[in-house]
């Protein structure tokens, strides 16, 4: 017989669930490490604050009867011991840095929902056959050291440690160092292909950060996959000159072609729905005079789409639109700078969100993750699946995010009885 994976027992009943005002009181809790005055957090990676979340973390999990490892990256990982340890372990987790105007539930979420799975367990008397892991990934927002998913990304293999270690914020202060002065510098292994373990399955709860779910009045999103993102320098040049003196026709005005080609952004996004995303999200005019005829635009190109071939239309599309705008004196030059394929979550898995929405009675949709998340780095190297629930408005990445108490548990509830179901109940 291959144990390599747990056989998935009988599930439990359906009527063991989390404590929703636990999981509500760890959150509030946690958000007020970094609380701004508008009700947000700002718990930047690696900072102080984030060494007290992290702490607060490991606290918990401790009383819980966790063991915690910190790896080269500074990932935490608390493991609640199964019947058979030798087999790998079924996941879930997510981040607790914030935006410099974050909200509380962006991350924190994930990983505190995780942490109710495994209290709920210890209160029910339950032991799993795979150990259970709840992870916190270092630096997933990317707001002070690039590259964004920055744990998950070295776990996978996406670059390498000592990339990432060597990462500067702007005022020169390295990953290394400032893993080294919070004192999460860990020895364990980062990566899988340097020794990390490697998870059965593993699981990710977070809001949704979009309207889709709240528009259509629905609970649980089961996430299919996350988005592949192609990114873009654009640089138009023309030639600056006098705003009075210079007739119209023969300007060479590079803000006049710089937004047409913002329009033709819109225009490739739509022709791609439902899943086509086109973003301009910065401009950057020279001279930036106010009689003077702009001679030089930089902008960003932001495409996203569910499949490779549509972000190829998305590529040509916007190469023959600069090829267009490149006339009467007029260069356009367009730089790819990321290349994110769209990232499949397991099939089976999904599944298990599904039923796991059906068995507590919850409205359930398939949706597609448009954000990069820690899961979409892990599901390289493993069965992964997400759970979205809805957020106020959809707004994220700001102070006034928000969520319902009722949906919080209720996408928690779908992630324990997932984790059963993979783990397997002793």
């Amino acid at each position: 017989m291959d144990l390599s994976m747990p056989i998935p027992s009988a599930a439990p009943s359906a009527s063991l669930a989390i404590d929703g005002q636990r999981l509500w009181q760890r959150l509030m809790a946690l958000a007020r490490i970094g609380a701004t005055p508008k009700g947000g957090v700002c718990r930047l990676a690696l900072t102080d604050l984030d060494r007290q979340g992290r702490e607060l973390f490991m606290r918990w999990a401790c009383e819980l009867g966790c063991t915690v490892r910190v790896d080269a990256i500074g990932n935490l990982f608390a493991r609640r011991a199964g019947v058979d340890d030798t087999l790998p372990a079924v996941a879930t987790g997510s981040h607790i840095d914030t935006q410099p105007t974050g909200g509380k539930f962006d991350g924190n979420y994930g990983v505190l929902a995780g942490l109710e799975v495994l209290a709920t367990l210890n209160d029910a008397g339950i032991r799993t056959r795979a150990p259970l892991e709840v992870c916190v990934w270092t630096n997933e927002e990317g707001s002070r050291f690039v590259p964004v998913m920055m744990g998950s990304g070295v776990y996978a293999g996406a670059f390498s440690l000592e990339h990432a270690l060597a990462a500067t914020d702007r005022d020169g202060v390295s990953v290394r160092d400032a893993l080294r002065a919070i004192g999460h510098a860990g020895d364990a292994p980062a990566a899988v292909a340097d020794g990390a373990p490697r998870f059965g399955a593993y699981f990710e709860a977070h809001i949704e950060q979009g309207p889709v779910l709240e528009n259509a009045g629905v609970t649980i999103g089961a996430v299919t996959g996350a988005l592949g993102q192609r990114w873009y320098d654009v640089t138009v040049t023309g030639m600056e000159a006098h705003a009075g003196p210079t007739p119209m026709p023969l300007r060479r005005d590079a803000l006049l072609v710089a937004a047409g080609l913002v329009q033709r952004v819109h225009a490739i996004a739509l022709a791609e729905q439902p899943h086509g995303r086109g973003t301009v999200g910065c401009l950057d005019v020279f001279p930036n005079s106010r009689n003077v005829i702009p001679g030089r635009v930089r902008l960003t190109v932001d495409f996203r789409h569910a499949d490779d071939a549509g972000l190829a239309r998305m590529d040509a599309a916007l190469r023959d639109a600069a090829r267009e705008a490149a006339r009467g004196g007029i260069t356009v030059d367009v730089n790819p700078v990321v290349d994110f394929p769209p990232q499949p979550f397991d099939a089976e898995l999904v599944e298990w969100v599904r039923q796991g929405a059906r068995r507590a009675g919850l409205s359930c949709i398939d949706v597609v993750s448009g954000a990069g998340h820690d899961a979409v780095y892990v599901a390289r190297t493993a069965p992964t699946a997400m759970i979205f629930v809805p957020c106020k408005d959809g707004i994220s990445h700001n102070e006034i995010e928000d969520a319902k108490p009722e949906h919080l548990a209720a996408g928690a509830n779908v992630l324990l009885h997932a984790m059963l179901a993979r783990a397997g109940v002793a």
